[in-house]
């Protein structure tokens, strides 16, 4: 997102120079100036929609790696069963027991047991999630890659001379 940021904070400051550029341009007097201004205000205008569409199609492609990085290898879960073992419900949301009640005990074998629920149905959410971010991910992809298609193709070859 920052990337998004710093081009909200380029674009109108490039276009303040150019319509300042203009400006001074228009006063200094000649139509011929004023139609060479105009022309470079066309020229950086498209230059700037192709760089804003390029730099959200690649920002959205890295974001879709990452995205599928997570579906493939999710991170680790990260309480121990050590852990999980001293403060049980903790993970459902309840209160530690107070001094004065007493906590109810419960075998190894069903901490275990609800501890790797608690793993697998953590592991599930963070897929999801991965999921819902490469979704997300591809709407930056697919809305300004056309942007960028249509208004590079509707260049004009800059001749040389």
């Amino acid at each position: 997102m920052s990337m998004i940021s710093l081009l909200i904070g380029i674009v109108p400051l490039v276009l303040l120079i150019l319509i300042v550029a203009s400006v001074i341009g228009v006063k200094k007097g000649n139509e011929e100036s004023l139609e060479r201004g105009n022309e470079m205000i066309k020229t950086v205008y498209v230059y700037l929609i192709l760089f804003a569409t390029l730099m959200m199609t690649i920002g959205g492609t890295v974001a879709a790696f990452m995205a599928v990085a997570d579906i493939v290898s999710p991170p680790p879960y990260h309480m121990s069963f050590e852990q999980y073992r001293m403060y049980p419900n903790q993970y459902k949301g309840e209160m530690a027991p107070s001094p004065t009640t007493p906590a109810k005990t419960q075998s190894e074998a069903e901490l275990r047991t609800q501890y790797d629920q608690m793993v697998m149905d953590e592991r599930s959410v963070t897929k999801q999630r991965a999921v819902n971010s490469l979704v997300k991910s591809f709407g930056w992809i697919v809305i300004p890659l056309p942007v960028f298609l249509f208004t590079q193709r509707r260049m004009k070859p800059q001749h040389v001379e």
